[in-house]
């Protein structure tokens, strides 16, 4: 057994013995930017999913996995001569100097911020205005790589739900957005009345557009309401889920199989499943 205490340097030597052509892993020489960007998004959503059920050893484990992807890309970079694992940390540790200026003083990691500075500034009095210098700072640095949309560089990437939300936040820096939480419900209404014409006309297309509109609004209700939509469909999923085994479980100690019952027989089920919470 190895009681050493493996480092980063350590990591960062693994993933090049990982990718030697000839002694390597023959999975992992094959990779390439492009291929591993499922496994990317697969492993920070159970990432999540252990934050989420404060599983708080296995987040230690999906850390790790997060972490080896981006030692992974890293890699890759260098390989072909684009960036290396440094240059990624070098640049972080510049960007995260030049977005916080209310705590590192002249962008130096051990300036500290006088008070007095503090409270000319205004960068420090709350977290709201500390968000603003950020988006501040952000739109800053978008106008130097070219940038003056409103909406760029939100990725196409992104889920629907997280990037509807970031489109919205964005357009509504510049004055494009709701007044507040009573006209965004109005329009939840009014999606839903279009929708309901598209299925009368039975219209395949406007049906999926008019819901998407209906999702659309819906994001926009719950940026409003402050409140992540990602994070609520999650619990959303995760309460169905839940409720959902619970009739099962229940079915199956009568000896029934839940396909077989009826559907005033399953609403049954789903009742008792809500009222056992």
């Amino acid at each position: 057994m190895n009681d050493s205490h493996y480092t980063l340097t350590n990591l960062l030597r693994i993933m090049e013995r990982l990718r030697d052509p000839e002694h390597g892993c023959p999975w992992d020489v094959q990779q390439s930017f492009q291929s591993i960007v499922p496994s990317t998004l697969e492993e920070c959503y159970e990432l999540a999913a252990a934050i989420e059920a404060g599983d708080y050893p296995h987040v230690e484990d999906e850390l790790g996995d997060v972490l080896f992807q981006v030692v992974f890309y890293a890699r890759l970079g260098q390989e072909q001569g684009l960036f290396s694992f440094d240059s990624v940390v070098h640049g972080l540790a510049e960007k995260l100097l030049r977005r916080h200026p209310h705590v590192f003083a002249d962008g130096q990691i051990e300036g500290v911020v006088s008070e007095r500075d503090k409270l000319q500034g205004g960068s420090a009095q709350s977290t709201a205005a500390v968000k603003e210098q950020w988006e501040a700072i952000k739109s800053r640095e978008r106008a130097s790589r070219a940038q003056s949309g409103a909406l760029d560089d939100v990725p196409l990437a992104l889920p629907a739900l997280p990037r509807a939300q970031k489109l919205q936040k964005r357009a509504s820096r510049v004055g494009f957005d709701w007044p507040g939480v009573d006209p965004v419900l109005d329009k939840v209404d009014e999606e839903l009345q279009e929708l309901r014409e598209a299925l009368a006309q039975n219209d395949k297309s406007a049906m999926e557009d008019e819901l998407g509109d209906l999702l659309f609004t819906v994001v926009n209700l719950s940026r409003h309401l402050k409140l992540d939509a990602e994070a609520a469909l999650r619990r959303a999923s995760s309460k169905f889920e839940r409720r959902f085994c619970n009739m099962e479980a229940r079915c199956a100690a009568t000896g029934q199989a839940l396909e077989a019952l009826d559907g005033a027989a399953m609403e049954l089920l789903w009742e008792q499943a809500k009222a056992s919470e």
